[in-house]
């Protein structure tokens, strides 16, 4: 009797026995308005000027943005396979327990839980707190009281139940898709612009060309599409939801990546770009003036809304998961029928968030804090996601899979490299935030013990 079979008998006996579990509730605009939320958070007002700076040309820039998507998308495609092959809450973690054991699948959870998602949520809060503490400054620590108002409003939102989590989420993600086609509209059509048409092949001597480290930001601004995973358990008519959901998302992404990114350049050109620490706000400042510049407050504030609502949707259910395997945790493991939500794994994931803002606070730096934090572990464990596609493949050949990757091993392969440069990227251009966030996963090893002597 293969896995496949096992997950079978074992939903049977959960709907037998009438024990609370997640529910297929989301439908494939759901997921679409989940993984596009998720993606498009602030990465897009920042990174392209990072990347613009490492770019040799126009063209090169849009190139960059369209190499992004076509990455996420061979990513994209290898968990698609996981997803419906594994439907599981747990997502990566079930993956990596099929794949290296418990040990290995315990690690991850636990980094998800006290770095990965809890520190994107808390990043995301305090470029919220930024952005809304231009709108209405409450003092030295405004940007952290915002961070903390917001992690606490949008978990006590996603306790209430899935629903009014979902539908947040759906019109969130429809405010910042409208916000980003105006911006991409005054960009294009003001007469303040006049770097249009683009020179889409000649060099600008004030940039120079590192592809490699353009790379970095733009898969940072892709970063996020992996969620889907979490909710394949949830979703309607998985075998055929999951896979387009994905194609859909990056399709949707990667379309606004390069119109933004169009827009950018033909509102301020390539080396205006390259010398802005705020992209879209020179690009409204110049076009609007001071109506611009709040505009974009208020779409920025839209944007890291709908990201830590979906990331704290998302989060919640590997920390379910993890409750589900091991005794220690298994105060989180439990799913609220009612509101179809685990409640428990909502809240100590919102204790740790809200411990990290203390952290950013105290360091003074909450934003760049929480990208290193976070960054290393991140692409280590994705790498490890990307590598158990090769390992289930060998040990599981007979299970049923209803998606298959096209083109194996390549496809899967190439996503392997594209994790591995990432990760060593990521140790290479972080600081003492990384080391912090490599101890915190280290201090799981300890609470792994203690959960296997219990039950020695």
């Amino acid at each position: 009797m293969n896995r496949q079979q096992n997950y079978s008998i074992a939903q049977e006996s959960t709907a037998n026995n009438s024990v609370a579990a997640p529910k297929p509730s989301l439908a494939l605009l759901d997921a679409v308005a989940l993984i596009v939320g998720i993606v498009i958070g602030a990465g897009i007002f920042q990174t392209p000027a990072f990347v613009a700076a490492n770019a040799s040309s126009e063209g090169a820039v849009l190139l960059l943005w369209l190499v992004g998507g076509a990455v996420s998308l061979i990513g994209a495609l290898c968990y698609a396979e996981l997803a419906t092959t594994y439907p599981d809450v747990g997502g990566t973690y079930y993956y990596l327990k099929l794949a290296f054991g418990r040990t290995v699948a315990f690690l991850f959870a636990w980094a998800r839980m006290t770095v990965i998602q809890t520190g994107s949520i808390v990043l995301l809060a305090f470029v919220f707190g930024d952005y809304f503490s231009r709108l209405l400054p409450l003092g030295t620590y405004s940007s952290s009281i915002y961070a903390a108002v917001a992690i606490s409003l949008l978990t006590g939102l996603n306790i209430l139940g899935l629903s009014p989590g979902k539908w947040t989420q759906n019109w969130l993600t429809f405010a910042k898709i409208l916000g980003l086609l105006l911006v991409v509209f005054i960009g294009f059509f003001s007469v303040n612009s006049t770097n249009f048409p683009l020179s889409l092949d000649s060099p600008t001597s004030s940039t120079s060309s590192n592809w490699g480290l353009a790379m970095v930001f733009v898969l940072l601004t892709f970063g996020g599409w992996n969620e889907a995973a979490y909710i394949s358990a949830e979703i309607q008519n998985r075998r055929r939801n999951m896979v387009r959901s994905l194609m859909w998302s990056i399709g949707i992404i990667t379309g606004i990546y390069l119109l933004i990114n169009l827009a950018y350049l033909r509102g301020l050109g390539l080396a205006g770009m390259a010398s802005s620490e705020a992209v879209a706000a020179a690009l409204m400042d110049r076009i609007v003036g001071t109506p611009g510049a709040i505009f974009l407050s208020v779409l920025v504030a839209i944007c890291t809304l709908g990201a830590i609502n979906a990331t704290i949707l998302t989060g919640a259910r590997t920390n379910y998961a993890l409750g589900q395997d091991f005794s220690l945790f298994a105060f989180v493991g439990r799913w609220q029928a009612r509101n179809d939500t685990p409640v428990q794994a909502l809240l100590l994931q919102g204790a740790f968030a809200l411990g990290l803002v203390l952290l950013g606070t105290i360091t003074r730096n909450g934003f760049e804090t929480m990208v290193e934090y976070t960054a290393p572990v991140f692409w280590f464990f994705f790498l490890l996601s990307a590598i158990s596609l090769f390992v289930l493949r060998r040990r599981e050949p007979n299970t049923v899979r209803p998606f298959q990757v096209p083109f194996y091993p390549l496809t899967p392969l190439l996503f392997c490299i594209v994790c591995g440069y990432l990760l060593y990227s990521s140790l290479a251009y972080t600081g003492i935030g990384a080391l912090v966030g490599i101890l915190v996963v280290g201090a799981g090893i300890p609470l792994l013990l203690l959960n296997n002597y219990r039950h020695s």
